[in-house]
């Protein structure tokens, strides 16, 4: 298969009815796999009865409630689609002066890892792939669009068709509880399109958020052997060199493994230096100053903080794969999955709670839950983007929730319906 170069195909973008809804923000939600459950998800499906997280995350994990609400959705004028397929250019900002993060939300060409086009940094876990591959096929709707990056031509026609929108009133605005002011506006020209395609052409992409949603999308695409709609999957494309990305870390919550149990499994394996403060911001400031792969462990009524680092050199060469570059082999959760996760702290019997780790973005969340499941909260440190971009380049993938970077597109902003590229043109629904 030969592929010329990043290509994104304008969209009939589908929306909110502000008409229709009690206020924009209130149908917005965080990524499925960011939402902090049960209280989150409790707060956003009681925020408005309309919200976006019923689709993604519909209660029981039920594909088909979801897509027969999408469709209601779509029959009664709450969601619409856009009557001209357009590419749209999508604006996270604080204040009136503070511009977080510009992309262009598009129809991304799904490609082969061989083509070395669109590059991901971490591994998956098959479940949640098999789940998303579920929802999608149900709803045959790009609900949420991966966030991509890439390293553009500051005066290149990408970026002067980004400038160039923002001139214009936005399709949409509204500002989320986090005060972080959210706004589209379309690129109908197909001559700016064909501008922008022109440079995406020269360039290739990192997945900076959504791995198990590019997988999904490629197993789909093969199910449907490379034919339309499914060979395409929504992306918001940011050109990082313009408007850098933040990374964060994400924290793993062990609810079968309270602390005294992960310190006793420990045994010499790692250094263990219980912290002073039983305050979160001290003890994150401890281990991010920590040289070496180090974690901070957290949980327990008495809210105590311990710091391992020093990992045992003969614990690492008997656990931490040979065959990856020392980059990968002294990552933190490198480190974590291998010698901890698949070794020290596997649950045995007699453990009491859920078997699997839970991944949270959120330190105090994960915290907070840990000591409310009786387990551990493992608190990692961010990744820097040049090493994510350094191992991705080399083909070499970091272990799964690695980096959570950021700003993340709110979900239910722009929707992208599959069936509408296969129902011939779309009548002006507003």
């Amino acid at each position: 298969m030969h592929v010329a170069g990043l290509t994104l195909a304008p969209f009939h973008a589908v929306r909110y009815q502000p008409r229709r809804v009690a206020d924009l923000a209130a149908v917005t939600s965080p990524p499925y796999d960011v939402v902090v459950k049960p209280d989150g998800l409790h707060r956003l499906e009681t925020a408005e009865p309309h919200n976006v997280v019923r689709l993604i995350l519909p209660k029981g994990s039920d594909h088909r409630a979801a897509a027969r609400r999408l469709r209601h959705w779509r029959a009664s004028g709450v969601l619409t689609a856009d009557p001209l397929p357009g590419l749209y250019v999508y604006e996270q900002r604080r204040g009136p002066d503070t511009v977080l993060q510009r992309g262009l939300l598009g129809s991304l060409a799904l490609t082969p890892p061989e083509a070395g086009l669109v590059l991901p940094h971490e591994d998956v876990m098959p479940e949640v792939v098999a789940e998303r591959a579920a929802l999608t096929r149900a709803t045959a709707a790009n609900l949420e669009p991966l966030l991509l990056s890439y390293r553009g031509d500051p005066e290149g026609p990408a970026a002067r068709a980004v400038d160039a929108a923002t001139e214009g009133e936005p399709l949409l605005a509204t500002t989320t509880p986090n005060g972080i002011e959210h706004r589209v506006w379309a690129i109908h020209d197909p001559a700016r399109q064909a501008s922008i395609n022109a440079e995406l052409a020269r360039h290739r992409a990192l997945i900076a958020d959504g791995h198990h949603r590019w997988a999904t999308a490629r197993r789909l695409n093969d199910e449907h052997h490379g034919n339309p709609p499914w060979d395409r999957t929504l992306v918001l494309l940011v050109d990082t060199a313009r408007f850098p990305l933040r990374v964060q870390a994400i924290h793993r919550v062990l609810p079968w493994l309270p602390p005294a149990a992960a310190l006793d499994r420990l045994a010499d394996a790692f250094r263990v230096r219980p912290l002073r403060s039983t305050r979160l911001p001290e003890a994150l400031e401890v281990l991010r100053d920590a040289a070496g792969p180090a974690l901070l462990l957290a949980g327990g009524d008495e809210g105590a903080f311990h710091l391992l680092d020093r990992p045992a050199p003969e614990l690492l060469e008997r656990t931490v794969r040979h065959d990856r570059p020392p980059l990968w082999r002294g990552l933190d959760a490198t480190v974590l999955h291998a010698a901890l996760l698949n070794r020290l702290w596997t649950p045995r019997p007699g453990d009491i709670g859920p078997t699997n780790p839970r991944y949270l973005h959120d330190a105090p969340s994960a915290v907070a839950q840990a000591r409310q499941s009786g387990g551990s909260a493992v608190l990692l440190r961010p990744v820097a983007e040049t090493t994510v971009r350094q191992l991705a380049e080399a083909g070499v993938t970091m272990p799964q929730k690695s980096t959570s970077f950021g700003p993340k597109p709110a979900s239910g902003l722009v929707l992208r319906d599959l069936s509408d590229e296969t129902e011939g043109p779309i009548a002006d629904q507003t």
